[in-house]
């Protein structure tokens, strides 16, 4: 069972597995083996996602409107539900226990969000945005979830994981689920592939 708060590795910044081979070999893969992810490979996800590649100025993984970075990112893995803290490179527990089946019935009922080690949830706080950029700015929160979610995929492709997009939930039950109050825009699901 993991902490309450979970410091996650240093992410690996450099690796034999070349880019162009992710983006050639990334398919959407919905059938995972009950293997669970380490810690590594969940911090390296995050990582790819939103983490800090500049101290200096904050700026993370995935491009972001004026540098406002409106995501959050939550991950539902059998040791409960964590929130990603990109600052701390960091997990913080929301729930616990496992809820893999409970949002997969809130991802309409497919059966690979309760079969894999793990989804990253990625939310949005919209204001973070709209409030500099107005109502364009929910156009440019939608086009940072992409970029973080093909992070993802492709970073998972490079660990010799499976995964799979998702975006038919509802939202409203996600958020129950996880126990935000940001608006859920794009599941992610890892695992190993069967």
């Amino acid at each position: 069972m993991l902490a309450a708060e979970v410091a996650l590795p240093p992410p690996r910044l450099e690796s034999e597995f070349a880019l162009e081979r992710a983006i050639y070999e990334r398919r959407s893969i919905r059938e995972f083996t009950s293997d669970m992810l380490t810690l590594e490979q969940i911090g390296q996800l995050l990582w790819a996602a939103q983490g800090i590649t500049d101290t200096v100025r904050g700026f993370r993984a995935a491009p972001s409107a004026g540098a406002t970075y409106p995501l959050v990112l939550y991950i539902v893995i059998p040791d409960g539900i964590f929130r990603y803290m990109p600052e701390e490179h960091k997990l913080v527990r929301i729930r616990e226990g496992d809820h893999r089946l409970a949002l997969a019935r809130a991802a309409l009922n497919q059966p690979w969000v309760s079969s894999a080690a793990m989804s990253i949830v990625i939310t949005a706080r919209f204001e973070r945005t709209t409030r500099r950029y107005g109502e364009r700015g929910i156009r440019y929160v939608y086009m940072e979830a992409g970029h973080a979610a093909q992070n993802i995929l492709l970073q998972a492709v490079a660990l010799g994981l499976g995964s799979v997009p998702i975006g038919a939930f509802y939202d409203d039950e996600v958020q129950k689920v996880i126990t935000c109050k940001e608006a859920p825009i794009y599941i992610v699901s890892v695992g190993h592939p069967r």
